[in-house]
């Protein structure tokens, strides 16, 4: 569809009454491919889309969006800016932004990926579900064996001259198995992202899900005690993930983060290293521009273990007196501005997952934490998670282990870190970003269990 000229009419029908302007336009395409007993359990692709307008009324922004992209709608959502802005408390000045002087290049979208088709991706899930149930006789079910893709296109202009378009892709793979021994019921499971489908390997993916289930089997708890702790790659990923709004530019100006004022403090071990790329190939949230038009950037939030920046968007930038970030977000058009990271992860150690074992005598390693949104307090940094993984001893595996609850604090955490991995793995995508991390040691850590 061609949105150059209702961008231009809507900018000639709002001059009189808005000072300026910007539209976001933003259409996807989502494919869902779901398997269960052989059979097609879900199939769909749904197509969305729509346009918003931010305009500024006497000083002060409003928003407006509709999913109708024709002439018929301009002079309802040109009218609704007005009238939103009216009710604007903030004393915040905002401002349309006029523009980056450079836009780095960013390879975001796979035609070989849509090319595929739909036929050869259902039939890759249906040999997923089939590889793991064949692999052991204990697997007793596949709970979930899911495919997924997401096509986005988003063009954003304003009255200040911003030109910005870009389309990206991506894709997921997960499954999870249950498996049985005797009345021992345990559980597994892998997934993958990448918008290659060349990548998509169903043996291995239903062999890590299985042999994860399988290893839990017998698992059991361990005594009460303080521990030194791996945390898995992704298990590390998912806490941090959960704690990103401390780094919040907008959180800290509300005093809703302890890092407020922390700027250039020691806030984490000195090896760790946390980087925000949204240059990274084939990232989930790589972006040569952000929501509101700012040239991402590559930057360092920790920087062997010293705290350089928050994320800004435009708004909190200006009101820090500092230059945005590049990480103004919108969940979709029909969202206001926020603040997310692109790619954030735990930069790579030099220790191979192994040398992280065989570094602790007598320890744990976490596999996976269940309640992070109802365990884990964004402000204070507290978290107490259920877990499971295993017990070592002497520098190895020793046994599963489950019914355990781990406690600590965040910040205390990223300080105790003693050992980084060099197994950086990404998670499924919440809201906003991407998060990966490698595994981590951790000094210690108080785990409730027998």
């Amino acid at each position: 569809m061609e949105y150059n000229s209702i961008i231009e009419k809507i900018f000639e029908s709002g001059k009189d009454s808005l000072e300026d302007m910007e539209v976001f336009i933003e259409n996807g395409k989502e494919i869902e491919i779901d398997v269960f007993e052989g059979e097609l359990n879900k199939y769909n692709i749904a197509e969305s889309g729509g346009l918003s307008l931010r305009g500024i009324s006497n000083g002060k922004m409003g928003y407006s969006y509709t999913e109708k992209i024709d002439e018929s709608s301009i002079d309802l959502i040109i009218n609704d800016v007005i009238e939103n802005s009216k009710y604007i408390d903030s004393p915040d000045k905002e401002e349309i932004f006029s523009g980056s002087s450079k836009y780095e290049e960013v390879e975001l979208y796979n035609e070989n990926l849509s090319q595929v088709s739909l036929e050869k991706k259902i039939d890759f899930v249906k040999a997923l579900e089939k590889e793991a149930l064949s692999l052991d006789e204990r697997v007793v079910s596949v709970s979930g064996c899911s495919y997924g893709e997401v096509e986005q296109h988003r063009i954003l202009r304003n009255t200040k001259g911003v030109d910005l378009e870009e389309k990206k892709n991506i894709a997921y793979c997960y499954i999870s198995v249950v498996v049985k021994e005797n009345e021992d019921i345990k559980t597994g499971s892998s997934y993958i992202i990448s918008n290659d489908f060349s990548d998509y390997d169903y043996k291995s993916l239903a062999k890590e899900a299985v042999e994860e289930g399988l290893s839990m089997l017998g698992a059991k708890s361990i005594e009460s005690g303080n521990y030194p702790i791996i945390f898995r790659n992704d298990v590390f990923a998912n806490i941090l993930e959960t704690f990103v709004p401390v780094f919040s530019a907008e959180n800290v100006q509300k005093g809703l983060s302890l890092l407020k004022d922390r700027i250039d403090s020691e806030i984490a071990s000195p090896i760790l290293t946390l980087s925000d790329d949204p240059f990274i190939k084939d990232g989930v949230a790589s972006r040569a521009f952000d929501d509101e038009g700012m040239a991402t950037k590559f930057k360092k939030v920790i920087d062997k273990g010293t705290l350089k920046t928050y994320f800004y968007n435009w708004k909190t930038a200006k009101k820090d007196r500092v230059s945005s970030t590049g990480n103004g977000y919108r969940g979709s058009y029909k969202s206001s501005l926020s603040i997310a990271p692109t790619n954030l992860y735990v930069e790579s150690g030099k220790d191979s997952f192994e040398d992280l074992i065989k570094s602790i005598d007598h320890g744990l390693l976490i596999i996976d934490v269940q309640g992070l949104h109802s365990g884990a307090n964004a402000v204070s940094g507290d978290y107490s998670l259920s877990a499971y993984g295993y017990e070592i001893e002497g520098g190895k595996i020793k046994r599963p282990v489950n019914q355990i609850t781990i406690a600590g604090n965040f910040y205390d955490t990223l300080k105790n870190i003693e050992k980084i991995g060099n197994d950086l793995k990404f998670v499924l995508p919440g809201m906003g970003g991407q998060v990966g991390s490698p595994s981590v040691k951790v000094k210690s850590l108080s785990v409730s269990g027998e």
